[in-house]
């Protein structure tokens, strides 16, 4: 006599507690998985004393967009929205030039804006919504030693008693940042390409306080509805805005610049030439403290291919494509991930239970689902991470320069006279819910920033594929224009001598 064809939940185990893993677990149990969150780190536990000094430390500020906003509220709709509650609205750049003139540059024409978020209270804001989740179990201080994916076991260190325990599962998240264990342990079974690259720049943290009227009321001590950029060529100095009125401050520098300023004095003396009003905002005190106190950062890019093993792992976040955050597109890109995967596992029907009787058996659906994800998602991923280095240079220098500055207009006037139509987040929100992209997108002409940031229905590809045609158009402009210059300068030259020598 067989035995019943008994049915329990699917059993997911999300490794990483940052944003992108609480969302992955938030996905999976809205869909009825039984899901078990581990994080090694006591200081992304919002009960650890370690909370709230080690993201003072080291946690350059992040800045939610339309791909981040669109991401959650496909998982949740009222989540995004009480999240946004807490996010500084920043409509554009403020470009502090070293004689003191500040210089706005608006992000888009039709007023959207990126969001400032304090890195801590968003991770707080996450784990918060997963231990409220009846789906969800989450396990701080255990650290992944080992993981066996034929046999769906992952082993742990507790770190509160030192002992090795085991947990089995029937589908491994790996969202454990750019050194990530997962991804190693996924490298011993898949034939994974993988590169990683340093760049030459280092951070480090700063901390602008707040100011004080005449009555002791706090004040923002820069215009909030800003990202405050100060490019200096090599180097630039950004400061976003925090709710209590604060600033989270970042100097990015290259190594030897940092290497060279070994002493309190000869720091002070470098950053008062070169970011003067910065200095009144922080203080000197305030400057020097944290330049002593917080470490200085590397910045490190990461991409591999393919992110899944057969139907029982998946990379997500900075575990597959850590990039540099001058697109503000980390945090966004990685909330993506777990959109697309979302949606994909809903176009191939992967159920939330799985048979006692074929357990053990490979799941064709949810295969499908995770190798589309490999597919569909490898050439998007190269693309913002390519797009976020160029952004660098264009933050720490372009933007001052008048080539950049004529371009700029010329593109905004094409934007303006090809009339695109406006896509609302709520409509995009509407759209991204069950597809991946939006097809025939887009349509007109349209910026970069305002494709990479504000149009989360254009995957990363098709916005580097478009950007790359406006740009040889805007080229090819730039040489007729040179051109007709010249001439018309021939021509007047040809009169001037013409006219010397009648």
């Amino acid at each position: 006599m067989s035995s019943p064809n008994i049915s329990r939940k699917r059993r997911a185990a999300v490794i990483g507690a940052g944003p992108v893993g609480c969302l992955a677990a938030l996905m999976l149990a809205k869909r009825g998985w039984e899901v078990s969150l581990y994080e090694g780190r006591s200081a992304l536990d919002p009960r650890s004393s370690l909370f709230k000094s080690a993201a003072k430390q080291r946690s350059i500020n992040l800045a939610i967009s339309h791909r981040g906003i669109a991401a959650m509220h496909a998982i949740d709709g009222s989540m995004a929205q009480r999240f946004m509650q807490t996010a500084i609205p920043m409509k554009g750049r403020m470009i502090h030039h070293l004689d003191g003139k500040l210089y706005s540059q608006l992000y888009d024409r039709d007023g959207q804006c990126i969001n400032s978020i304090d890195r801590a209270l968003l991770n707080e804001y996450f784990v918060d919504q997963v231990s409220a989740s009846e789906n969800i179990r989450v396990f701080f201080r255990h650290k992944v030693q080992t993981v066996d994916f034929e046999s769906k076991n992952i082993t742990f260190e507790n770190m509160n008693t030192s002992r090795k325990t085991t947990a089995s599962f029937d589908f491994c998240v790996g969202a454990d940042g750019s050194y990530s264990v997962v991804r190693r342990q996924l490298m011993r079974v898949v034939r994974m390409d993988y590169q990683q690259e340093y760049i030459k720049h280092e951070y480090i943290e700063f901390k602008m306080p707040a100011s004080q009227d005449n009555e002791g009321h706090l004040n923002f001590a820069l215009d909030p509805s800003h990202l405050h950029i100060w490019p200096r060529r090599s180097y630039m100095f950004i400061a976003l805005p925090n709710q209590d009125h604060t600033f989270t401050c970042t100097l990015f520098a290259p190594s030897e610049e940092l290497d060279r300023l070994d002493t309190q004095n000869i720091f002070l003396n470098w950053f008062k030439s070169n970011f003067p009003d910065a200095l009144l905002a922080i203080g000197e005190k305030n400057l020097i403290n944290d330049y002593t106190h917080n470490p200085r950062s590397p910045l490190i890019c990461t991409k591999s291919n393919p992110y899944h093993y057969k139907d029982r792992a998946i990379l997500l976040g900075d575990a597959a494509h850590s990039m540099v955050p001058f697109y503000g597109q980390g945090l966004n890109c990685g909330l993506e991930d777990v959109r697309i995967l979302d949606v994909l596992l809903s176009q191939e029907s992967v159920m939330s239970t799985v048979s006692e009787r074929t357990v053990d058996r490979e799941d064709e659906r949810l295969m499908r689902a995770l190798s589309r994800y490999s597919q569909e998602r490898h050439k998007d991923l190269l693309a913002i991470a390519e797009l976020a280095m160029a952004n660098y240079v264009e933050m720490r220098h372009l933007v001052t320069t008048p080539i950049y500055l004529a371009r700029k207009a010329l593109d905004n006037l094409l934007y303006t006279l090809s009339s695109p139509q406006y896509r609302s987040l709520s409509y995009l929100n509407m759209v991204l819910s069950s597809e991946l992209y939006a097809e025939n997108e887009p349509k007109g002409w349209l910026p970069l920033y305002t494709l990479v940031t504000f149009r989360p229905d254009v995957r990363y590809d098709t916005v580097r594929r478009t950007v790359a045609r406006q740009s040889a158009i805007l080229t090819g402009v730039g040489y007729v224009g040179a051109a007709v210059l010249l001439g018309v300068a021939g021509v007047w030259m040809s009169y001037a001598t013409r006219s010397r020598y009648r």
